[in-house]
């Protein structure tokens, strides 16, 4: 049996390797919870937005710190499979299993590339917040370089949260730029640990996991 993971799929692992275990070998998923929209839908409007000055040749008000270091990857076409949930950047092990990643955002420095990843959130920073997508970037640069590209050691995070309404009821929202150490080792742990945990026996209930204590208590009652 071969299987297909992404980053999201995989941070389930983390989580809990009973539930990834289930999701992938019975096909049990846990229960869809509420999914805020605002994200998704500044997703899509910050790739048209950095999409224009793709087409400009310039950089963005957001990474005019970087100017003169880099420039936004001009490959439109690519980006666009690269950016697709469906198709993203993907790798195949000598196993079969695919290994894929759907970026927001690439950068450039001469012939080495740079993930540049979007986050929407309703508050300022916190001094940690970035290590919360450490594995999705290192992730990301595992498949990019297992793909044959060269990139950074280093990525950059982009947070957006609102900071105040305008007099015309506009809100505006401020931009912390964010930049961190990639560790391609770390992903390659990932999918490894992944696939054993797969090929393995159902892992033991997490104490951490609340479906987890959902379905024990359940029982319980049951009885």
């Amino acid at each position: 049996m071969t299987y297909k993971f992404s980053p999201s799929s995989l941070s389930l692992l983390k989580e809990c390797p009973r539930c990834f275990w289930l999701r992938f070998n019975k096909n049990i998923k846990r229960p869809d919870t509420i999914f805020p929209s605002l994200p998704s839908g500044m997703d899509k409007i910050l790739k048209e937005h950095f999409d224009r000055f793709i087409e400009k040749g310039e950089l963005p008000p957001e990474l005019q710190e970087l100017n003169g270091e880099v420039t936004l990857f001009d490959d439109k076409e690519l980006l666009q499979v690269w950016r697709n949930n469906f198709k993203g950047i993907q790798w195949t092990d000598d196993k079969g299993n695919v290994f894929m990643g759907a970026v927001d955002n690439i950068l450039k420095i001469e012939d080495k590339l740079i993930v540049l990843d979007y986050k929407t959130r309703g508050y300022a920073l916190k001094e940690d917040t970035h290590k919360y997508y450490q594995d999705q970037m290192d992730i990301y640069n595992f498949l990019l370089r297992n793909n044959g590209y060269q990139t950074e050691d280093y990525t950059y995070l982009l947070f957006y949260h609102p900071n105040k309404i305008d007099e015309n009821g506009s809100v505006d929202f401020h931009a912390d730029l964010i930049k961190i150490k990639i560790n391609v080792k770390n992903a390659e742990n990932i999918f490894k640990r992944a696939v054993d945990v797969l090929e393995g026996e159902m892992p033991e209930p997490s104490d951490e996991c609340g479906f987890c204590k959902w379905i024990y208590e359940c029982n319980c009652e049951m009885k």
